[in-house]
């Protein structure tokens, strides 16, 4: 029975269809440290490059536009509408559809910024194609280029640090987690 389910986890580790839903998931849950960890399994030969990138790229943007959704649904709950006064509410409205290309960019590269802009563009219907389109460039670069980083670190972890490549790999995750962290954090106290 045991060995049965060893030999199950082996042959779904080898499944690309496994590797995406795992990926995709890992998505959801911390992105950047999806997109690390998947990088270093593609240099260990674990996973094949094109399979890790789309699956990445759909995860991050299936995500993004969860959250786009999950502002709509709040526009409809009625306590989450009057939180925002409707004057205002309205300029803000109009001002997040006139902008959301760039809100949208800008936010992928600030370190705490999708959550509530997404949730917001999701709020003021600043256009789901638009948006869509949006956060599909920006995760290209962004995930691309950390993805290629992530590729070069990980090409040193396992060659270099042999049995231990993994407490390398969850450094440096870590290292990214809290640069993003301590960004955030200067950037909210020089706002």
């Amino acid at each position: 029975m045991l060995n049965e389910l060893v030999v199950y986890l082996h042959a779904a580790g080898n499944s690309p269809i496994f590797q995406v839903f795992a990926i995709i998931i890992a998505t959801f849950i911390l992105e950047d440290a999806a997109t690390v960890l998947t990088a270093i399994e593609v240099q260990s030969g674990l996973i094949a490059l094109p399979v890790a990138l789309g699956a990445l790229y759909a995860g991050i943007i299936l995500g993004d536009i969860g959250l786009y959704g999950l502002g709509m649904a709040g526009a409809r709950w009625p306590r989450a509408r009057r939180w925002v006064n409707l004057p205002e509410g309205e300029r803000r409205a109009e001002w997040m559809r006139a902008h959301v290309m760039r809100a949208v960019f800008i936010s992928r590269f600030i370190p705490g910024a999708r959550l509530p802009v997404y949730t917001a563009c999701g709020f003021f219907r600043a256009g789901l194609a638009r948006f869509t389109l949006a956060t599909s460039v920006a995760t290209l670069i962004w995930t691309s280029a950390l993805f290629a980083v992530s590729l070069r670190i990980g090409a040193v972890i396992l060659t270099h640090l042999g049995a231990w490549r993994w407490v390398g790999a969850a450094g440096f995750v870590l290292t990214i987690i809290v640069i993003g962290r301590f960004a955030a954090h200067l950037q909210k106290r020089n706002s």
